[in-house]
């Protein structure tokens, strides 16, 4: 038996010291863009776990660390000087 599409097929979890949180959305641009906020700068956030709706169940598509956002960011305001 296979679950219904949600309207929102993408979602990511974050996890950190101090949060855990779950938040749908409706593209994986969305979903990422949203992951580059949440492990960036000062935040608490350690790792997000991207997951998309996929033949009738939810499906572990890419674990993110901020360790990995923090230098991409880094590197981005390297090269912007």
């Amino acid at each position: 038996m296979t679950g219904r599409k949600p309207s929102k097929p993408w979602r990511v979890t974050v996890t950190g010291p101090e949060v855990t949180a779950t938040s749908p959305f409706t593209s994986g641009a969305k979903a990422f863009a949203f992951v580059r906020a949440c492990l960036g700068g000062d935040s608490p956030a350690e790792a997000a776990k991207v997951e998309q709706w996929e033949g009738g169940r939810w499906w572990h598509f890419e674990t993110v660390t901020a360790d990995e956002i923090r230098a991409v960011q880094a590197a981005d305001r390297a090269t912007e000087k």
